[in-house]
């Protein structure tokens, strides 16, 4: 690659990690300073320190000061999830999408909740329970609380039109959240709304994103029977 094509931070932040991968630079090694990889790049050292910042996060790099930067003894490989649009997920499978909102409804969220959203024990927040189908199968049940101090804007939306998890990817930037997985059996509710067997496995996932000020929203995401999720590192 040539210096031409070094004028993102992710662009050299790639390159770094493919030289620490292909241990051109080994565990231990200190690399090559900020100056001297910004003239061998073509970039300013603010885009080199960008990358550099970035593998010191995902704990390929150790970074200190006075000290240089060195490849981590023991490279931490982190898995990538990101948050996408179910539409686009299920439909990126070949399957016809359709969505239906079950309710919609302002109420006290009860106490695990409150302390997820880390609101009052009187704030109402904007519950949500929707279904996503699947060439109109059962895909994936929503429900979904979202914070109107946070986004007091939702409250006007028609959520019968479109899908919260679309209107809150494409809308709402978010600074950061949290993931949890976890595996249930379905019971008599969850198996009648995602047409499964009771007793069947279900995989769950529960996500909760905010920004700098308040938490946005917190959604626990059912999955039908079947469901795989992919991620990379």
């Amino acid at each position: 690659m040539n210096a031409a094509n070094f004028n993102t931070w992710q662009a050299v932040r790639d390159e770094v990690r493919r030289r620490i991968n292909a241990r051109e630079w080994k565990p231990g090694e200190i690399i090559p300073g900020e100056t001297e990889l910004a003239s061998e790049f073509g970039c300013a050292r603010a885009t080199v320190n960008r990358a550099l910042r970035a593998l010191a996060e995902a704990g390929l790099l150790d970074r200190r000061r006075k000290a240089g930067t060195r490849v981590a003894l023991h490279p931490v490989r982190k898995a990538t999830l990101s948050i996408p649009i179910l539409r686009d997920e299920i439909e990126g499978k070949g399957f016809g999408y359709r969505y239906a909102l079950l309710s919609r409804a302002l109420e006290i969220p009860p106490a695990d909740i409150r302390g997820r959203m880390q609101t009052g024990e009187n704030e109402r927040l904007l519950y949500l329970v929707a279904l996503h189908l699947a060439d109109g199968r059962a895909y994936v049940y929503e429900n979904r609380w979202i914070s109107l101090a946070a986004v007091p804007q939702a409250e006007a939306v028609d959520f019968a039109k479109q899908s919260p998890n679309e209107w809150l990817v494409v809308n709402i930037p978010f600074e950061g959240g949290d993931f949890a997985f976890s595996a249930i059996s379905a019971g008599e509710k969850d198996a009648g709304i995602l047409g499964c067997r009771q007793g069947e496995g279900l995989f769950v996932l529960d996500r909760t994103t905010w920004s700098k000020t308040h938490t946005i929203t917190s959604v626990r995401l059912t999955f039908a029977p079947g469901y795989r999720m992919h991620t990379s590192i």
